[in-house]
Parts: C-alpha cells; structure tokens; sequence
C-alpha cells in the first residue's frame, strides 16, 4: 500500500491544480490607447504664382574687331586711349603711320591727272579739226573712216583720264589709311604695336571690342521652354525685360537687360535653345558716377531670372511636404493620415506649385514622417504662437 502513496499524491496535485484553474477568474484587461504620430501641418488655399526661370551665361562685347594695318610704314603716333583698358568714340585717331610714300603717291596720280586731262583737250580740238576738214569734202559724216575724225584717238584719250582719276582715289584711300580710326565706340583689350615700330601690309596692330551695349546669351532646357511664353526670333513676346545678378568686387550687383532675339537652333549638344539679353552703356560712361548699378565688365558671369507664365490657380506646397511619386501626406477629418496623389505644374527652391489632386482648406503634412502609412492616427503639434505658415 505504502508503494502506491507517491502516485496518489501526484495525482492530488494535478487534481489540485485543475480545481485552482477552473474556479480563479480571469483579470480583466485594460484597453490599451492607439499610439497617435506628432506632426506639423498647414493649411493650403488656392493662389495666383508668375512663375520664373532661371538661366546662366557670360557677358560678351557684341562686337570684337582685330585692327589690321592695310598700309606698311612706322608707327609715328599712338593714343592715349590706345593701351589696355582705354575708352574712345567712334571714329577716334587711335594711331598714325609714317604718310610720306602715300603723300608722294598722291602728288604724283595727281600730277599724271593733270596730264592725261591735258591729252585729252589736245585730242578733242584735233578732232574736231579733223571733222572740219571732212566737212570740206562735201560729204556726210557718216562716211567718213574713224580714224579720219579721231575717234580712237579721242577714246583712248578719255580711258586715260579714268585711269589717272583711279591712281588718284587709290593714292587718297592709303594715305588715309596711314591714320588708324576707331570703327566704333569702344575699349582696348589688346595692344600689339607701339611708336617706332615697323608694320607691314597685314600686321596686327592690336584688338578692340564695343561697349555701346553688352550680350549675354541664356540657355533654356525644354522644361524651360514650357514655363514662359512662346519665343519668336526677336525674343519673348510677352515680355522681354530681365534682371541679372552677378558679382562685382566681391558683392552682389543687379541689372536690366532685354531678351533682344532667340538664336532660332537647337544645339547639339546640350538640346538648349539660346536667347540673347542686351544691357546699353554697361560701362556707365554715360551715367551718373552715383548711378546704382556698378559698371557691368565683359566676361562677367551672371544669373538671369525671366518673368514666365501665370498659374491662377494652384497651390503652394512646400517641398518638405511632397513624397515620392508626386504625393503629399494630408490629415482627414477623423485626424489620420491619408496619401493623395497631386499633379506638380512648377517647383521652385522653396515650394512645389499643384494644380490638381488636393482641395481647398486640405491640410498638408509638412513635418518629416518617416514611411507614411495610410490611415495612421496623427496629432497636430503646430505652434500656436505662429499659426499656420500662408
């Protein structure tokens, strides 16, 4: 009997245990609150945008001219505006050859004139002694040989005359030469001769560029394009002002230009179409020494913003709030998260301008949320003190 003790006390704690289990009650559970996400939101509206395009480029003298000598002799005189730098108007003496020779070539195609118009009055009256002595004959002019009245004689006489008058406006035109003028308003960006020095027909003699106006020529992508009213060869129709901004000195400076044409090609390479902006006197020679805009310098790299089209009605997104795939997060009515889909018609360096997708008064998340997930439950922290950002 005492063997089968051991097994009868096993058997009263599991009898024991299973009473303790039917008869304990089950604790009640409390509820658990569904965790809510903090998050920064704004309001949007609908709103009017012009929108903007930005381009890039450096500023070129609309006209850059190599002087060549077209006569030879020494350099007698040079400018003073004639060195690196130096300004001058158009038509300026910028240097004079020695015109010795050119003088003396004049004189004498002058001379040699004199003398063929001589010839020619000699061979006029002997013609027209010749006529006479046919009228003698009692016959008609008509019938008489040429060589009788002088007719090859007198011709040959006239080409004369035009030969020497030739030899004449060609002596004038090097003598002329010999004095270096200004084409045009402009500067100096190189000097290659100086007094003394010997140039031959086809020397360089030194580089100058205008400076009555400045170019600049702007690239714009096919996005661009699409931004701005249509282009014509004489530029934007709508408007043609636009403002560039470029460093002068180590500071920023602005100033006006006008979209004068498009160049009318697609380059090749990066698929751009190119406009040209013009800035008048953009070495303010003729402005006020106040004038508030510095001197604009050839070579000069700038930024230029054109004024593109209007968007009546969109909203301001800012960039912070859009997703991946063009989707922004917005808080519904029961404070959860919901994805919408929105349709971008512009961007720029601050917000995201959508035309379709999101309604008025729809509030936007703009705080960082880490991988949305639709209907997540959202508490709205914004700063009360601020209020929503417009």
């Amino acid at each position: 009997m005492k063997k089968f003790v051991p097994v009868l006390l096993v058997f009263g704690a599991i009898g024991v245990a299973i009473l303790m289990s039917v008869l304990t009650q089950e604790p009640l559970k409390a509820e658990v609150p569904e965790a809510a996400m903090a998050v920064k939101t704004q309001k949007l509206s609908w709103t009017e945008v012009t929108l903007s395009v930005e381009s890039q480029g450096t500023v070129r003298p609309r006209t850059r001219t190599t002087l060549i000598s077209e006569v030879s002799g020494v350099v007698l005189e040079v400018s003073d505006y004639f060195i690196v730098g130096g300004s001058f108007e158009a038509g300026d003496i910028l240097m004079r050859l020695d015109p010795s020779d050119y003088e003396v070539a004049l004189q004498r195609a002058k001379a040699q004139l004199i003398s063929r118009t001589a010839q020619l009055e000699l061979e006029k009256a002997r013609a027209a002694q010749a006529t006479k002595e046919w009228e003698m004959t009692g016959r008609p002019n008509a019938e008489a040989p040429i060589l009788a009245l002088r007719q090859p004689y007198l011709a040959e006489a006239e080409a004369n005359i035009l030969q020497a008058q030739a030899e004449v406006k060609q002596a004038d035109l090097k003598l002329q030469r010999a004095t270096i003028r200004a084409p045009y308003a402009g500067m100096v960006s190189i000097k290659s001769v100086d007094v003394g020095q010997y140039v031959t027909t086809g020397s360089r003699l030194g580089e100058t560029f205008a400076i009555d106006f400045v170019e600049v020529r702007l690239p714009l992508t096919e996005r661009d394009l699409s931004q701005i009213a249509p282009m014509s060869f004489r530029g934007l129709e709508a408007v043609n002002e636009v403002v560039l901004t470029g460093s002068v000195n180590g500071s920023s400076a602005d100033w006006t230009a006008l979209v004068v044409r498009s160049e009318g090609v697609v380059n090749e390479l990066n698929r751009s179409q190119y406009v040209v902006a013009r800035v008048s006197d953009p070495y303010r020679l003729n402005h006020a020494p106040t004038a508030s805009a510095p001197p604009l310098l050839v070579g000069t790299f700038v930024t230029a913003k054109l004024k593109g089209k209007t968007l009546s009605k969109v909203f301001k997104v800012p960039r912070s709030a859009l997703l991946q795939g063009s989707k922004v997060a917005v808080v519904d009515d029961m404070q959860r998260l919901r994805i919408k889909s929105v349709n971008v018609e512009f961007s720029d360096e601050g917000y995201y301008y959508v035309s379709e997708g999101l309604k008025e008064g729809s509030e936007v998340i703009v705080s960082a949320i880490g991988t949305p997930i639709e209907g997540l439950k959202l508490e709205v922290k914004n700063s009360t003190n601020k209020g929503s950002a417009e």
